[in-house]
């Protein structure tokens, strides 16, 4: 009855190296997830996960609405814009007011659990696997952070509610506030607070490299308004558990039970 889907190939660098196996996910991934949707007789429910790089993006200084065009540079935002319109068309040709199909449109998540190449916390946790510092491929480059469960938890109540009111069905930004909008390089510099042990950061700027936006932020205000969305950890708390389940990882802890407890903590605090 409900169908979330968040699969991709979500890399930007790998796009650029192989654009075609991107797009096969990330737009035919989408329709034929619909397709399936189309032709059954019980889902009630669409949430399509793309990314806030699906937006043209102006370099601007204030957040992107819902209402921006959409238009993302590289393969893989592109990919993501593509996935958005294709979602449109469905809506518009099969699904209108029939079955409730929303896309939402995360920030960069840091967190537990990540193991993907070319990713700034995932590079941080291996160079500190290694005793080696960390290189850091664009420090001045912003984006907006947010711990995974805040999308992961808003994913969930937009399934729920549109299921309950299809009215609610909508493209919606999934975004941190202004206060965790940082630098790359700030945001190892908190990484490396939180770590200890002596860690640090080196600039590994790559001449010639592919395109990557310098800054991008999100304006998450009608998910605040629609679904009374407050982000519940900021940027400290967000890296503090982040290397929280690092370290875990790291002397061999129990990672499911981490994760439980992570997930009780976000919900319930303590």
């Amino acid at each position: 009855e409900i169908v979330l889907h968040l699969a991709a190939q979500p890399i930007v660098r790998d796009s650029y190296k192989d654009p075609r196996y991107t797009y096969e996910t990330n737009v035919m991934g989408t329709v034929n997830i619909l397709e399936c949707v189309r032709h059954s007789t019980s889902v009630k429910s669409v949430l399509n996960v793309t990314t806030d790089k699906v937006y043209h993006n102006n370099e601007w200084c204030w957040g992107y609405r819902e209402d921006e065009p959409l238009d993302g540079f590289d393969p893989y935002s592109n990919s993501k814009s593509c996935s958005e319109l294709v979602t449109h068309s469905y809506i518009n040709s099969f699904f209108d007011g029939k079955i409730a199909v929303s896309t939402a449109r995360a920030g960069n998540v840091i967190g537990g659990g990540d193991f993907a190449n070319d990713r700034i916390i995932p590079d941080s946790v291996r160079a500190m696997f290694k005793g080696e510092k960390i290189g850091v491929r664009n420090p001045y480059s912003t984006r907006p952070y947010q711990h995974v469960l805040e999308p992961i938890f808003m994913y969930l109540t937009i399934a729920y509610r549109q299921f309950e009111d299809v009215r609610l069905a909508d493209y919606y930004n999934v975004g941190p506030d202004d206060c965790d909008c940082v630098t790359t390089g700030e945001l190892v510099d908190l990484f490396c607070k939180c770590w200890g042990d002596g860690a640090k950061w080196e600039n590994k700027a790559e001449k010639n490299a592919p395109h990557e936006a310098n800054f991008l932020k999100l304006d998450s205000s009608k998910i605040k308004a629609v679904f009374g969305y407050k982000p519940r950890w900021h940027i400290d708390e967000c890296m503090e558990m982040t290397v929280r389940f690092a370290k875990v990882l790291q002397n061999g802890g129990d990672i499911p039970r981490e994760m439980d407890e992570e997930i009780r903590i976000f919900a319930y605090g303590g």
